[in-house]
């Protein structure tokens, strides 16, 4: 039998914890293994337990959640972070994504849709909400924070950059599959290479990517 994903959860509201763990804990392939209430403990929380996933607050006493992210991802095999937030549009939170966090949702997100989050992101990819966050990357970069093409997107393929824009576009494997008449096997190969060839761990990576350098 797998053991179940191991999860900690930073939040600042105890009621908050209470409920997203009572979530989980209904799950036998999910297990809440730590809490905490601000960054700094959750630094420590996550050092003790080590954790597959961490739901990190962004905004909390003490030491913030975006700190506290910085801080776990440069831990030895850091856990995946997914940052929750009460705001559509939080840049905190953008910056958490854009720090190496590997998921982005709303706290009032449907529970049906924090549990799939979570087991997508321990299956290795990850999850944004979507558009308000392509919204926020796509303020960032009329702003005009692009940055110059680094010299590694030269050596994608053009079938590869075809499905970087669309993977960057928010498309799932299923509908670039489709899209490109291809197998979703053939697509997860493809966002694989992309991604080692562009030095990125996950596709939110991707997606901050593309909107830094001008790409999506």
């Amino acid at each position: 039998m797998t053991a179940p994903v191991r999860i900690v959860l930073v939040d600042d509201q105890s009621l908050f914890r209470a409920g997203i763990r009572m979530v989980i804990d209904s799950q036998s392939d999910l297990e809440v293994v730590g809490e905490a209430s601000d960054g700094r403990e959750a630094i420590e929380v996550v050092r003790q337990v080590r954790p597959d996933i961490v739901l990190m607050d962004v905004r909390m006493p003490v030491m913030d959640g975006l700190t506290a992210t910085a801080e776990i991802l440069r831990e030895p095999e850091p856990p995946r972070v997914i940052v929750l937030t009460t705001f559509d549009l939080d840049e905190a939170a953008a910056r958490a994504i854009q720090g190496g966090a590997s998921g982005f949702l709303l706290k009032d997100s449907e529970p049906e849709f924090l549990l799939s989050a979570v087991r997508t992101v321990h299956a290795g990819s990850a999850v944004i909400a979507a558009q308000a966050t392509r919204e926020l990357f796509a303020h960032i970069a009329d702003a005009g924070s692009t940055e110059p093409v680094p010299a590694s997107f030269g050596a994608l393929t053009e079938r590869e950059r075809e499905i970087f824009a669309l993977a960057a576009a928010g498309l799932s494997n299923a509908e670039i599959a489709e899209r490109e008449f291809l197998s979703e096997a053939t697509v997860k190969t493809h966002i694989s290479r992309i991604l080692t060839k562009l030095a990125l761990r996950d596709r939110v990576q991707l997606v901050v990517f593309a909107y830094r350098h001008g790409l999506a």
